[in-house]
């Protein structure tokens, strides 16, 4: 009769609660995994499957007592550093949102909006069909399998019981949301500085010809000008998105450097 006393339990236990709540906070905030459409039932069991086949791979861990205020430390770091690695894939890939929230406020969609139950609020059309595209570019890649390796890879460098992270770190966080801004305007600006040009030409010619009202021929003229360059920018945002993921995984590396607290 095989015989489990409570240390075994305990032990067993502990090698697979404490890698399971890094990564079940990176489901919560990361982009993909952590979509309102993904069933719960399927996010918990993908999350219990990286960890059963991440157990063997982590560092010793820490004599903790599972029961214990330690314990919830230990949980409440590792839900920390997972939920960091998910947010900024989310700020990674929030950039062509931004980039079809500024294109399409310049083409005049800013009515074509629907309400977006991933994040509770209404989002353009522009914005939505341009973050579909950068899913499937970010799986055609192959980011989801190297974010999850990183993640994997993250117990190496943060091992499990660190007693604290570094406060620093979540400032280099913090800074890193402003690539949303730069990046996505960076993106627009083509598109943007076109259209701006357009705006201004039938302002003079408004001017000029009063019976030439811009809502007869501005809407239409912005419009076709902004799908056309579209369609030029499309051409482009294959090398642009690999330049934008690999920022973005360059940045876990340096985050999970940076969160290691000073010795």
């Amino acid at each position: 009769m095989v015989e489990i006393t409570f240390a075994q339990l305990q032990a067993w236990l502990v090698a697979f609660l404490w890698p399971l709540m890094r990564i079940s906070g990176f489901m919560l905030a990361a982009p993909l995994w952590g979509h309102s459409s993904v069933p719960n039932p399927v996010k918990i069991a993908f999350a219990v499957l990286v960890t059963v086949a991440a157990a063997p791979l982590l560092p010793p861990l820490p004599q903790v007592p599972l029961i214990s205020w330690a314990s919830l430390g230990i949980v409440v770091e590792q839900l920390i550093i997972g939920i960091a690695i998910g947010l900024v894939m989310q700020v990674t890939l929030a950039v062509v949102q931004a980039t079809g929230e500024f294109i399409g406020l310049s083409m005049g969609l800013a009515f074509a909006t629907f309400f977006d139950p991933s994040s509770g609020t209404n989002t353009m059309v522009l914005s939505r069909v341009l973050y579909m595209i950068t899913l499937l570019m970010f799986l055609a890649f192959d980011g989801h399998l190297v974010v999850l390796e990183i993640l994997v890879r993250s117990f190496s460098l943060l091992p499990i019981g660190l007693q604290g992270l570094n406060p620093g770190a979540f400032e280099m966080l913090a800074r890193y949301g402003g690539t949303i801004l730069i990046s996505g305007m960076l993106l627009a600006l083509p598109v943007m500085g076109a259209l701006l040009v357009i705006s201004l030409s039938l302002g003079i010619l408004n001017r000029s010809a009063p019976q030439l009202t811009v809502f007869n021929i501005g809407f239409p003229t912005s419009l076709t000008v902004g799908l056309f360059l579209l369609m030029i920018l499309m051409t482009d945002l294959g090398r642009f998105l690999s330049r934008l993921f690999a920022m973005g995984i360059d940045f876990i590396y340096r985050l999970l450097e940076a969160l290691a607290p000073l010795a």
